[in-house]
């Protein structure tokens, strides 16, 4: 069946400093996040947008992919664009999931279900260091939408355990590692899934049956050390990693 796209009102200000690619993906993307466009609904082709707007079609273009890339359009060959299910899409690259989620139109929030000094031999090990050193343990329930997401654990080591827990419930663990002079560049990530704990199905409203997709990474600084250990879960459903592979 052929569906017909539905135009979405644009402004676009050639006055401005911003780039024109960006005020039409931040407005498209605003259409898609408030539920003016509904997932499944065809989206105008790029040909049609750039005539409608008096835009070069390289400019659409690129405004187009930056919805793809954050999974708000859907492309398929023989179907054209269409609004992807409200599911978050992540990138397998060194980001925050609250940074992402703002990126992507939504409304991250932080529960603080855990933040207390602790002593673990396989997260030391893992941050290489020493098996009686003391941590910052924090758990966090990641809301989106206000929607239940993700559980968060993560171990912070001794230059980092002072962060208080107030903190944790207004920004995201990367940007409040920044603000003390951490910057992670480098990690170990593995993906997995596995069924929820009872914590999980309690915490991501989940039946014992839907699964939880799981990440654990270490991340380094640039000098090669490690500035913290998480071990996370999500509701797979409204989740996935996108991963990019290049043979060259």
């Amino acid at each position: 069946m052929y569906l017909v796209a539905r135009q979405v009102a644009v402004a676009i200000d050639r006055a401005s400093p911003v780039p024109l690619y960006h005020q039409l993906a931040e407005q498209l993307g605003t259409a898609i996040s408030s539920g003016e466009l509904e997932p499944g609904d065809a989206f105008e082709n790029e040909i049609a947008l750039a005539e409608r707007l008096s835009l070069s079609r390289p400019t659409v273009r690129r405004a187009i992919q930056e919805l793809v890339n954050q999974g708000l359009l859907l492309r398929r060959r023989g179907l054209g664009t269409t609004v992807a299910n409200r599911k978050v899409h992540r990138r397998a690259e060194l980001t925050s999931l609250y940074d992402d989620l703002e990126r992507a139109g939504g409304r991250p929030a932080t529960r603080v279900l855990r933040h207390e000094r602790v002593r673990d031999e396989r997260v030391a090990a893992a941050l290489d260091l020493a098996p009686d050193v003391e941590l910052l343990a924090i758990v966090r329930l990641r809301l989106s939408d206000d929607r239940p997401l993700a559980i968060l654990r993560n171990w912070l080591p001794p230059p980092y355990a002072g962060i208080p827990q107030s903190v944790l419930e207004t920004k995201g663990l990367y940007a409040v590692l920044r603000d003390r002079g951490a910057r992670p560049v480098v990690a170990h990530q593995t993906i997995g899934a596995r069924p929820p704990t009872t914590e999980e199905r309690r915490h991501l409203l989940l039946k014992p049956a839907e699964p939880v997709l799981t990440m654990t990474r270490t991340a380094f600084d640039a000098m090669g050390n490690a500035i913290e250990y998480g071990d996370h879960s999500y509701r797979a459903q409204d989740y996935s990693i996108d991963v990019m592979l290049d043979q060259r």
